[in-house]
């Protein structure tokens, strides 16, 4: 007598005893993502990888994203694949205070000189061709406002973010994202300052372009170093040179 051998179908529904391994799956991967192994806005491998990765079916991995979806954690792109959506929660989001006085911003500023000249040091040394195309592009943006004597936050904080992300260490990416809105607020204030000779907006460009170079050129000292004196100037520029004595 023959035995039927045919393969079972991998895309057939799910039958209920596969629940808890849905449930494993979709907490092992949500886990995996809050420890940042999976950056926010990167994209997740396929569903055959995830299976094999973790000894499940496609089936199993693919209710498993329809749950993460669900809960905002994940996103698709059509014909792209799935992406872990920039703002993951974990326990508690990382979050500040609102920017309410002068000395806030400069507190802002010192603190960002604590962490981007290093993000800086690391994107230099770890960067790779996705991740130099996206400061790239970045400072293609700030060139273009440069050459109609506009300064865009958006495409500044774009360029910033981008430098940290290629560092590839989600405790920087993290704190940029949750300084977001108080940069925005320096940045802006920096923009007005700008507005007048063009010699400033295109100074503070070429400190851009300078920062991108040691970057891309793999130059993590003179990166780190790029990015302090831009900074510095930065909050020079807003203040005058007349910084707040922030003990009082």
């Amino acid at each position: 007598m023959t035995q039927n051998t045919a393969p079972a179908n991998e895309d057939a529904p799910l039958k209920p005893r596969a629940s808890k391994l849905v449930d494993r799956v979709f907490l092992e991967l949500r886990q995996r993502i809050q420890d940042g192994n999976f950056a926010p806005d990167t994209r997740l491998p396929g569903e055959h990888e995830l299976a094999s990765m973790l000894g499940v079916s496609r089936p199993i991995v693919r209710d498993a994203l329809g749950r993460l979806r669900e809960q905002g954690i994940v996103y698709s792109r059509q014909g792209a694949g799935t992406f872990v959506q920039a703002a993951v929660s974990p326990q508690a989001q990382l979050a500040y205070s609102p920017v309410k006085t002068i000395a806030d911003i400069q507190r802002c500023y010192e603190f960002r000189l604590t962490i981007e000249p290093y993000a800086a040091y690391f994107a230099a040394q770890r960067r790779d061709d996705a991740a130099i195309k996206k400061i790239a592009d970045a400072l293609a943006e700030l060139r273009d406002a440069t050459s109609h004597q506009l300064h865009r936050t958006d495409a500044d904080f774009m360029f910033h973010r981008a430098v940290t992300e290629a560092a590839n260490n989600h405790y920087y990416t993290a704190s940029m994202d949750a300084l977001k809105p108080h940069i925005a607020v320096g940045m802006h204030l920096h923009g007005l300052s700008l507005m007048g000779p063009r010699l400033q907006l295109e100074r503070v460009y070429g400190e851009h372009e300078k920062i991108y170079r040691a970057v891309a050129e793999g130059r993590s000292d003179d990166a780190r170093e790029a990015m302090r004196v831009h900074l510095e100037g930065s909050r020079d520029r807003l203040f005058e040179g007349k910084v707040l004595d922030l003990s009082i």
